[in-house]
């Protein structure tokens, strides 16, 4: 699914694609969106767009001039799984463009549209970022680094509560109970490290050589203890983070990395293309050779060598083979969907990764999980029938006051 790269890039493209281009006419919404309508119209436009973790908003201005008169109004995207902007022609608009935007003649007639297969996207009106959401680690990256900034300048070197903010937004709330999970989930919690998803955080883990389902607090405190020496220069201080880089350093210099291959970053509207840069790119997740575990929320993590102290009880370690590999049955397992699969598969029979779901994601959904995916479903072992004519016998137990107050105890 798109994680903060994605969204970053999308932002990115919108920018790039629209930069000289008029917008005009309304904004239209598809029959099966189920995002809500957007009441704007004027006759001429600029669109333009920017994004926050795995959040994007586009803003929509119109021109001097314009019919009729109003303000300046935007939007805030998240993209679920499978959502992405494509810029096309109005008459060949592509398959699930649920909100669309048109040019004004008298140019080309285009539409920048939302498309989203699995329609697990969502956009709200009035461009507020969702609250709660923890700093950016790509463009809030002085917010979690005291030492340099994201644009390179070199910060007050003293105890500035300003540059200390967002690596201190972890450290200093480690007694909260979100870090008593494993940290492969911890870092899927947007409050703390908003724009992680799934394949980010198996490479981040992955080059730290940090079991997924080691305790966060247990891997987090040891940060504190590490606190450059007062004796450093500061260009002492930043070549030892450049040679050995903890796991919040890890969180913005890993989602760069895919930012810096260009193109669209992972997700099934990529191209051929530009996915193979980032399937070259890829060390843990889905690479032939690495094992997987299922977590508490029905997401896959992808890791090499032992899983750590919290692995799900009775979870069957799974390892992915080369392709053209013979795999029987009980080492068959899925890896992350790439584009080509997504083609050939056909319609009926298409499926996602094992970590998305099909039930329709709630509004309102908490951010300590990755509010954009929806829970795994819970296989159970389905009860088989009883034969007919050899009926088994209903156990009955004679205390029927104990069970009377158990029945209460539970409603």
């Amino acid at each position: 699914m798109p994680e903060g790269p994605e969204l970053h890039l999308a932002s990115r493209f919108v920018n790039a694609a629209c930069a000289g281009l008029v917008f005009g006419g309304a904004v239209e919404t598809s029959r099966c969106s189920r995002g809500p309508a957007v009441p704007f119209e004027s006759s001429a436009y600029r669109i333009s767009a920017s994004a926050r973790g795995k959040e994007l908003r586009l803003a929509l201005r119109p021109l001097p001039g314009a019919l009729p008169a109003r303000e300046p109004l935007a939007l805030v995207f998240r993209f679920g799984m499978t959502g992405s902007f494509r810029l096309a022609p109005r008459d060949a608009l592509p398959a699930h463009a649920h909100l669309r935007f048109y040019t004004a003649p008298p140019g080309p007639r285009l539409a920048l549209c939302f498309v989203d297969a699995r329609r697990f996207g969502r956009w709200h009106l009035g461009g507020d970022w969702q609250p709660g959401r923890g700093p950016c680690v790509l463009l809030e990256y002085e917010r979690f680094s005291p030492l340099v900034s994201a644009e390179g300048k070199q910060p007050h070197l003293g105890h500035d509560a300003a540059t200390e903010e967002g690596r201190e937004n972890v450290l200093r709330n480690l007694a909260h109970k979100a870090f008593e999970q494993p940290i492969c989930e911890a870092l899927l919690d947007q409050r703390f490290f908003n724009g992680i998803g799934n394949y980010l955080r198996a490479e981040i883990l992955h080059r730290l050589g940090i079991p997924p389902f080691e305790k966060a607090r247990t891997v987090l405190e040891a940060l504190q203890q590490r606190r450059p020496s007062p004796e450093q220069t500061l260009s002492q201080k930043i070549r030892a983070k450049l040679q050995s880089p903890d796991l919040l350093e890890l969180c913005h210099s890993v989602p760069k990395e895919v930012v810096q291959l260009g193109g669209k970053g992972y997700g099934p509207e990529s191209g051929e293309e530009d996915f193979a840069a980032f399937r070259a790119w890829l060390r843990c997740y889905g690479v032939p050779g690495m094992s997987s575990l299922r977590d508490r929320r029905g997401r896959t993590i992808w890791f090499q060598g032992d899983p750590g102290p919290l692995a799900p009880k009775g979870g069957k370690s799974r390892k992915k083979k080369p392709k053209g590999a013979q795999q029987g049955p009980e080492h068959r397992t899925e890896g992350p969907l790439l584009p080509s699969a997504a083609r050939s598969r056909s319609r009926g029979a298409r499926r996602g990764p094992p970590e998305q779901g099909t039930a329709q994601q709630p509004e309102g959904t908490s951010l300590q999980q990755d509010p954009e995916v929806p829970p795994a479903p819970v296989k159970g072992r389905r009860r088989q029938p009883a034969a007919s004519g050899h009926r088994r016998p209903q156990r009955i137990k004679a205390n029927t006051r104990s069970l009377e107050k158990e029945g209460m105890s539970a409603s």
